[in-house]
């Protein structure tokens, strides 16, 4: 007979402790004599990774103390176990559930922070053999950026709110990636219109990027070429303007006298 390796034993130990304590060796849940016991009970499983016992426990609190606060706070805590397993789709779900039914919980910003968090980290992400992230459907990461800008304007004073703010910034930088792409993508193929769209979006929506003037450049060039010349002209005038040490200014400059 095999041996059990040290992890495995070390699991097992840690299960046999959580479970001596509130579920017995044949598998009998030990219910508290009140909502907190049971919900106290249901915390410990979730921290310990016991999740199907700790569902068990969330769900016995709601049904048998519906009107308890504890109700509430279980509805919370079984959105955070979707969100401990990384079911990020379903913690979406699970959190903005508990946002619709519980509006003036006091941790009703935790559970709006979750969902930007939730959508960012279910976002798909760089691999060595697969295209970068900004080559792939960016739902999740406008998802995320749209949570983290609704969360802020909510909860400005909420401890969660710097983490949001470094989130947001990094949500935006994939979708300004993203935007830049697809600008290039259109501009080689000579895609005018559809160029100049994703340009103006990048520069309008993600203003301050590295891309920024090389986009209002090139969205002024797209312009021309669909004799579009107040679009043109606009593009080129916040180049000058924003940027006047940019290598391009000259360019631009030159492009602005010959449209007058």
């Amino acid at each position: 007979m095999r041996r059990p390796t040290a992890l495995a034993a070390a699991a097992l130990l840690s299960l046999a402790a959580c479970g001596g304590k509130h579920v017995s060796l044949s598998g009998k849940l030990k219910f508290g004599a009140t909502a907190e016991e049971s919900y106290q009970a249901g915390v410990e499983l979730l921290k310990d990774e016991s999740f199907p016992e700790a569902q068990k426990f969330f769900d016995h609190v709601k049904t048998k103390y519906p009107f308890s606060k504890y109700a509430a706070l279980s509805d919370l805590r079984l959105a955070d176990l979707k969100f401990d397993q990384k079911l990020w789709a379903e913690a979406v779900e699970a959190y903005k559930e508990f946002v619709r039914l519980h509006p003036t919980h006091d941790e009703v910003d935790y559970a709006e922070y979750r969902i930007g968090v939730s959508y960012f980290r279910d976002a798909p992400g760089d691999f060595a053999l697969f295209p970068p992230a900004h080559e792939k459907d960016e739902r999740q990461v406008v998802g995320a950026a749209d949570a983290f800008k609704s969360f802020l304007e909510k909860h400005p004073g909420s401890k969660h709110a710097a983490d949001a703010k470094k989130l947001l910034g990094k949500a935006n930088g994939r979708l300004a990636e993203h935007e830049w792409y697809v600008a290039e993508f259109y501009f080689k193929r000579k895609k005018w219109a559809g160029a100049a769209g994703r340009y103006e979006t990048l520069v309008e929506k993600f203003p301050g990027t590295v891309h920024e003037p090389e986009a209002l450049i090139k969205l002024a060039q797209a312009c021309v070429r669909i004799d579009e010349k107040h679009r043109a002209r606009t593009a080129l005038q916040k180049l000058i303007v924003s940027h006047p040490q940019d290598p391009r200014r000259p360019q631009a400059e030159d492009m602005l006298a010959k449209l007058r």
